[in-house]
């Protein structure tokens, strides 16, 4: 799958998912802007990080490994500094914020690993 694909799908799961909550979520608009910046932010790191592996993919195992492994060790610190910047600057509720960036970063995992393990397997079936 293209990066572009990817992107798009990522984007159209945080639609969907953010369409079906939306009338759960409290009225509150800070609350409703700190599950979307989760939900920006979960997508944001499972696109660089699908990027990274696409990248990195047809190169030698210690470029790959360097790439994914210091790519992740990158993502965290920006996501940690995303984090912050989202509670201390920016005052957006914890809870939400938190609950929102967890939940769609697990999912996009799950979706990430899955696409993942069907083009490597397709690969792999190939040979």
């Amino acid at each position: 799958m293209s990066l572009g694909k990817y992107a798009l799908l990522e984007l159209a799961v945080v639609a969907t998912l953010l369409a079906a909550v939306w009338p759960l979520l409290p009225a509150d608009p800070a609350g409703r802007s700190a599950v979307l910046t989760g939900g920006a932010l979960a997508a944001v790191n499972t696109i660089v990080a699908y990027f990274l592996v696409l990248w990195s993919a047809g190169r030698s195992t210690s470029v790959f490994l360097g790439v994914v492994l210091g790519g992740m060790v990158g993502r965290m610190a920006l996501m940690l500094a995303a984090v912050a910047a989202g509670v201390l600057v920016f005052d957006l509720p914890k809870v939400p914020f938190t609950i929102s960036l967890l939940a769609f970063f697990v999912l996009f995992l799950v979706l990430e690993l899955t696409i993942l393990h069907r083009r490597t397997g397709a690969s792999a079936g190939a040979r």
